[in-house]
């Protein structure tokens, strides 16, 4: 097996530059897992497709607005890309110090000295820059916040993936005018700890995850803080030899019951999103194959000939080329019949990547 074979040809007006008018009016490939037999429909039809009493599991992580802009003393614009906070260094009424990892541009490469004003009281000052602006950083704030992520609601941007960023450039005055904040989101994000949506989740509207319920269906969140790992291109010729970065996750008692109970009944379990698939998967390679209440990292790399313990049904949006998704889709559900799909959805005009349209992965032995 080689990288090479999760290549695809993607025309660059495939790739969205913003959301579908409405979330569920995403189109929707629907695919069988066995036979890799194709329908194509919408979004808002997935309950039409749902085997009978499935249970959805999503993955409720906020994406917070990680990315900070300010300038040096000797000026200069310098960007900040938060992406795990990894220590508290105290805090007082109105006072808040912390130890941050993230990636930096435009410090240099001696990564600069003292503290960058970011704005709203936040400032920043590097402590230390690793190969490929990555690094430690200590972030003060004062304010009348009850903490520092409260403080950058106010001052930090929404850290979209580059490719919709250059789709929106390629756009120019076309590019649709999109608020991120609210859209690239999902409905039911809770609480904020990551730098990436779980984009199968943005189709949901409250009003279909109702319908769902309403028609015998079973809903349970986990949480995956998506990091910015999940962009990182996989450029080892094997890709067995490519390391997936962890990301933290968790699993409340509530999830692990239902999950169990359906397991047990012979319901689906169908997986909203590729970072439920290892939260759920690196649970069960963890408790001899059974879905447990707890909190960990997991940088489980699913490949082709990986065997899926608990997750019987995927939807998923459509996936960069060599990425470590589609590798896990295509070990799902077969890698030939994933990349005809995916050269059907190029050829019927779907849109690609984080804010395009979705596929259905059903069937198969459960």
């Amino acid at each position: 097996m080689e990288t090479a074979n999760f290549e695809y040809l993607l025309p660059p007006e495939s790739i969205a530059a913003g959301p579908a008018q409405a979330r569920d009016a995403a189109r929707l490939l629907v695919m069988d897992r066995g036979t890799g037999a194709r329908k194509h429909v919408r979004f808002l039809d997935l309950l039409e497709h749902l085997p009978p009493a499935s249970l959805l599991v999503l993955n409720d992580t906020r994406v917070f607005p990680a990315r900070l802009r300010g300038r040096k003393p000797a000026g200069g614009a310098v960007e900040f890309l938060l992406t795990r906070r990894i220590l508290n260094e105290g805090a007082a009424p109105g006072r808040f110090c912390e130890r941050w990892e993230g990636l930096t541009r435009g410090l240099g490469a001696q990564g600069g000295t003292g503290a960058i004003d970011v704005g709203g009281g936040v400032q920043i000052e590097p402590v230390e820059r690793r190969r490929g602006g990555a690094g430690w950083a200590t972030l003060r704030a004062s304010g009348p916040g009850s903490s520092l992520l409260v403080a950058l609601e106010e001052i930090g941007e929404i850290p979209l993936p580059p490719y919709i960023e250059a789709a929106r450039r390629r756009a120019g005055r076309q590019a649709p005018r999109v608020d991120d904040r609210t859209r690239y989101q999902t409905v039911y994000a809770a609480a904020p700890g990551a730098v990436a949506a779980p984009t199968a989740g943005l189709h949901f509207t409250p009003e279909l995850l109702a319908a769902a319920v309403e028609a015998g269906h079973e809903i349970a969140l986990v949480t995956l803080d998506v990091g910015p790992g999940t962009f990182r291109p996989v450029k080892t010729e094997d890709p067995a030899d490519h390391r997936m970065e962890a990301e933290r996750f968790r699993i409340s008692t509530d999830a692990a019951a239902a999950i169990g109970g359906a397991r047990a009944a012979g319901r689906r379990v169908v997986a909203v999103g590729t970072t439920v698939v290892r939260t759920l998967e690196a649970s069960a390679r963890e408790h001899g194959g059974e879905v447990v209440a707890s909190e960990g990292a997991t940088d489980l790399f699913l490949l082709p000939g990986a065997r899926f313990e608990v997750v019987t049904d995927l939807i998923t949006n459509f996936h960069l080329p060599r990425s470590t998704l589609l590798m896990l889709v295509a070990a799902f559900a077969g890698r030939e019949r994933v990349l005809a799909a995916y050269q059907e959805a190029v050829r019927l005009g779907y849109r690609f990547y984080s804010y395009g349209d979705a596929m259905f992965i059903t069937g198969g032995s459960a």
